[in-house]
């Protein structure tokens, strides 16, 4: 029975086992490691935000350049179309004054149709003013008249078509407007 006694005796209160101290090392060890996971955690979603961001501001450089774009090209358009209406305002005069039942002049009137067609295709459109209320955004009043079937601040004749290419003015109509 001694020998039995001497094995189970029990152990030093001071004695610590060694799972113990494994695990009391390793504490400020995890401690260290959580910290380190937190920070690589907070770097990983600040740099995926900020790759967010850089996405979302590419995405707006890159629909602003082609809006820009556009409106380049329209203004280049527009440009082209602006020296081009004087020759189509030629046209319709001298159509306006033709002899009747010219065969010349029906060709003419043909050329004429063409060419407003080209030019309706390309996104040109009339300004219609003729008995439309008098908007300087789209007429230039070169006489104020005493209109006698027209309500005052109406148009009362058209001098020169005015066009638009779009939402842009490319040309105001001239117009006579009714006192």
């Amino acid at each position: 029975m001694t020998n039995k006694k001497q094995e189970k005796q029990p152990e030093d209160v001071n004695e610590v086992p060694a799972q113990a101290v494994e695990t009391a090392e390793s504490e400020p060890e995890l401690e260290s490691l959580r910290k380190r996971l937190e920070e690589a955690q907070a770097n990983a979603s600040e740099n995926l935000s900020g790759w967010q961001r850089s996405q979302a501001e590419f995405i707006n450089y890159k629909n602003r350049v082609q809006r820009d774009q556009e409106m380049v090209r329209l203004s280049m358009k527009g440009d082209i179309l602006k020296r081009i209406l004087p020759v189509l305002d030629d046209l319709e005069r001298a159509l306006a004054n033709r002899p009747a039942g010219d065969a010349w002049a029906d060709g003419l009137e043909l050329i004429a149709r063409k060419f407003l067609s080209i030019l309706e295709s390309e996104g040109l459109v009339r300004i219609e003013a003729e008995g439309q209320p008098f908007d300087p955004n789209f007429h230039e009043a070169i006489s104020h008249e005493p209109g006698e079937d027209v309500e005052s601040g109406h148009v009362i004749a058209v001098v020169q078509n005015g066009y638009m290419l779009g939402d842009r003015v490319i040309r105001p109509a001239m117009v006579r407007v009714a006192q």
